[in-house]
């Protein structure tokens, strides 16, 4: 049995500092590298694309919507256009970066309110699986398991990624809990780890009514900005490979 850990890293911007990326980068696979427009800036990614190479991690787009004061968790009213857009801009703008320092990148993960939003909205999952597969059809897509957006990237010829969330609290329809509401982000070191494992081994998690949600994962994440996170990521890999469990990121597979 294998799982891809990721993590949302880059997120600094300027002078402001966000996550421990350096200590997250010794036990993830995968790193979503945010592309500038919801957090992130050149330099920030260049950094980051270091950590991720020496650390032998697989490097991914980040990309969201152009709201920093939001850290792209408000939705927005765009055009599909737009998102395409968009999307392709901050892919191309990490590509260039990550050539640079002679690594490629292998996945792509929408970021915030738009991964949430193209997880429902099928225009915008496609808008995203377009772009994905207009820079390189053989990038692996990420997104929800049973979402739109995986749906999108399956009809583009794409290869995908179901993503479970470590850290995250659980709708009874499968949708993340919102960040509005007490206890959408889960802090507890042992519940992260036991609710991994459950979607790992058994492909289930409890919702927050109690009900037990159904979905099958090959990557699991764990947010850079969560308090903790390098801890929590730590633990979680600790825990998986002692119940025998290959940590591998999914485009090596």
């Amino acid at each position: 049995m294998r799982i891809d850990l990721n993590s949302d890293v880059g997120e600094s911007y300027g002078a402001y500092r966000l996550g421990a990326d350096a200590a997250v980068m010794r036990s993830i696979t995968s790193a979503n590298v945010a592309c500038g427009y919801h957090a992130g800036d050149p330099g920030v990614m260049r950094e980051t694309v270091r950590l991720a190479r020496a650390a032998g991690v697989a490097i991914g787009a980040h990309p969201g919507f152009p709201d920093l004061v939001g850290f792209g968790r408000r939705e927005m009213r765009v055009s599909p256009t737009d998102v395409e857009d968009m999307v392709l801009y901050q892919i191309g703008a990490l590509a260039a970066i990550a050539r640079s320092e002679g690594v490629p990148i292998v996945h792509v993960k929408a970021h915030g309110a738009l991964y949430n939003m193209a997880a429902r909205e099928r225009l915008l999952a496609d808008a995203i699986a377009r772009a994905v597969r207009a820079f390189d059809p053989s990038l692996v897509l990420f997104g929800l398991p049973g979402s739109e957006l995986l749906r999108a990237g399956e009809a583009e010829g794409l290869r995908v990624a179901s993503e479970g969330f470590a850290d995250r609290a659980y709708a009874p329809d499968g949708s993340l809990v919102s960040r509005t509401r007490p206890g959408a982000v889960i802090h507890d070191p042992q519940e992260v780890v036991r609710r991994s494992m459950k979607m790992v081994t058994e492909g289930r998690v409890t919702a927050t009514d109690g009900s037990e949600l159904s979905l099958e994962v090959s990557t699991l994440c764990v947010h850079g900005d969560t308090e903790g996170a390098h801890d929590l990521t730590r633990l979680l890999r600790h825990g998986l490979e002692q119940h025998g469990i290959e940590v591998r990121a999914v485009s090596l597979r």
